[in-house]
């Protein structure tokens, strides 16, 4: 009796485990952003089924990514706080048990997009796992390039739901990655800013102006995030939204703005905190609006 007790119970810690190795909330906003592009793509002509399907699909592939990148930097995220408690630096599972887990994770997402999607949504799926995993992963010990180049798998997503919804990339389409391709920069630097320490530990070089925790820094994230302004209006401008998430998106915009502000004349760990949450709230608001001034 104690001994099935056990066996459960290390049978429970195992999943656990797994599961912490999709990133839910990560994956999550990936298959939202998958689900956001789908709307916006289906204009007004919804099917719900569809819409599921291709959300969990989105976010199958993410947590295969995201797998494999813990995989390929299991003895760097020991070196760190903030990731030495992930399932493989504790042990809790094994690099073959997370590699077979993110393959077959990884194939049952691309072959859900494949079979109820098109052949560009599907070859934009394994684009951007193999950007994230095996481009960008890497080029994190090498500079800031990884960024720029980590941007493209991270604004994948609203373009992989347009393209489920209509087969092709239009501006339209274009837009909606620009405006998520251009939020990364202030996003993954304020995290950069914010984790320095740790990514010193294991050798991150992510921060621009040669990675330091400067003026100089500060100054590229406001310029990214002022260009978000003028992008956020372009859908309104293209016809796709309408003036209300016009509003929203310029409200929303200059708040962000003036949090980089505060970086700059400050340069504290706590003006770049203020900025990565900025970040996080930016995106699902700015598409929450869209999606409502669309319906």
């Amino acid at each position: 009796m104690i001994a099935n007790s056990e066996h459960n119970l290390q049978g429970v810690t195992k999943l656990k485990s797994y599961l912490e190795l999709l990133k839910f909330r990560l994956s999550f906003l990936v298959a939202f952003s998958c689900g956001f592009g789908y709307i916006l793509g289906s204009n007004g002509v919804m099917n719900w089924g569809h819409f599921l399907i291709i959300c969990f699909g989105g976010f199958l592939v993410s947590g295969a990514s995201v797998t494999i990148n813990q995989i390929i930097e299991v003895d760097f995220d020991k070196l760190m706080k903030r990731t030495q408690n992930r399932p493989l630096p504790t042990g809790r599972l094994t690099t073959q048990e997370a590699a077979a887990f993110a393959f077959l994770v990884g194939a049952l997402g691309i072959t859900i997009l494949g079979v109820y999607t098109n052949m560009l949504t599907t070859l934009l799926s394994i684009l951007s796992m193999v950007l994230y995993s095996f481009v960008y992963t890497p080029l994190k010990r090498v500079g800031p390039i990884a960024v720029f180049v980590g941007a493209i798998p991270g604004a994948l997503p609203p373009l992989l739901g347009w393209t489920a919804a209509t087969g092709a990339i239009s501006i339209e389409a274009l837009i909606i990655f620009g405006i998520q391709f251009i939020w990364q920069f202030p996003h993954f630097w304020a995290i950069a800013w914010v984790s320095d320490d740790d990514y010193k530990k294991a050798g991150f070089k992510l921060l621009p102006s040669g990675g330091g925790k400067n003026l100089n820094t500060a100054i590229q994230i406001m310029i990214y995030t002022l260009i978000l302004l003028p992008v956020g209006l372009l859908p309104a401008k293209f016809g796709i939204t309408g003036i209300d998430s016009a509003i929203v998106v310029t409200v929303c915009g200059v708040l962000f703005l003036s949090q980089t502000f505060a970086l700059m004349k400050t340069g504290t760990r706590q003006s770049a905190l203020r900025i990565m949450f900025g970040s996080f709230l930016y995106l699902p608001i700015v598409q929450i609006a869209y999606l409502l001034d669309k319906v």
